[in-house]
């Protein structure tokens, strides 16, 4: 039998709010990690831990680089840093932007699903434009549960609808305060062993990106997608088409990456 136990969150315009109270309402017992990204400046401190522990019955922390994943324990990105999941820790790097962001939600979400598969549950909260869209897909491949803030009920609808538009079989599409009831009911709930999807060669690759891997970014061979007609508004080199069901991204050659909303936002 296996158990949920890695709770990961994502959000941005809006998310201090949604954050708040749904740390408010998870008890201290709570039998998983809970791992967050919120969209924060690069620039200048955080003080999101400190603003959730005001809240939070769980004790809330940056993450650090190495550190163990303990149960029971709320960890938040710091600025400029993704925030990925390993086997048993976590790992804090200055790979390349997604959705102009570090830290973003793809990539959390991401690495979570590789590293742990059924055990892991998404949450998708209040936001703008279509980071996490991506990372829920990822979730979903690796049989993980996705929860998405209905909507309606977000602060900032985008990026909860943009989800639901493109990522299949959903689990949940809840108000916000819905969640945390449904969240510890999946993690008291032991679950039957599947056979876990393989990982795709794609969810591999932007991981690694994502790790800061020069290997996995300078070897264009195995870069998933296509050359697009776009030039990257970061670096100016040729744009990647990575499409994934209804999804398209792009992916420039030092590993950045822009939603099609996001390019469309900018040109």
């Amino acid at each position: 039998m296996l158990e949920h136990n890695i709770i990961v969150i994502g959000t941005s315009a809006g998310g201090v709010e949604a954050l708040t109270y749904l740390v408010k309402n998870l008890p201290p017992d709570l039998n998983a990690a809970v791992i967050i990204v919120l969209h924060v400046s690069s620039h200048g401190t955080s003080v999101l831990p400190k603003i959730l522990s005001r809240a939070s019955n769980l004790p809330v922390s940056h993450a650090q680089d190495g550190e163990a994943i303990v149960h029971g324990w709320i960890y938040v990105a710091p600025p400029d840093y993704h925030l990925l999941v390993e086997r048993g820790y976590l790992r804090l790097t200055r790979g390349p932007k997604e959705n102009r962001c570090r830290p973003a939600i793809d990539p959390l979400f991401r690495s979570a699903a590789r590293a742990y598969g059924q055990r892991v549950i998404a949450v998708l909260l209040t936001g703008v434009l279509d980071d996490g869209t991506a990372g829920l897909m990822a979730v979903k491949m690796r049989r993980g549960v996705a929860i998405v803030q209905n909507p309606d009920n977000a602060l900032y609808a985008a990026m909860p609808r943009n989800a639901i538009e493109n990522v299949e079989d959903i689990d949940h599409i809840v108000p916000l305060s819905d969640i945390p009831s449904i969240l510890v009911a999946l993690v008291n709930i032991a679950m039957e062993i599947e056979p876990e999807n393989p990982i795709p060669s794609k969810m591999e690759f932007e991981t690694e990106i994502a790790q800061l891997n020069l290997e996995a970014i300078e070897n264009e061979s195995t870069r998933p997608g296509k050359p697009s007609t776009f030039g990257c508004p970061e670096c100016g080199g040729i744009l990647w088409e990575v499409e994934e069901r209804n999804l398209l991204r792009f992916r420039c050659r030092t590993g950045q990456v822009a939603s099609l909303q996001l390019k469309i936002k900018n040109y």
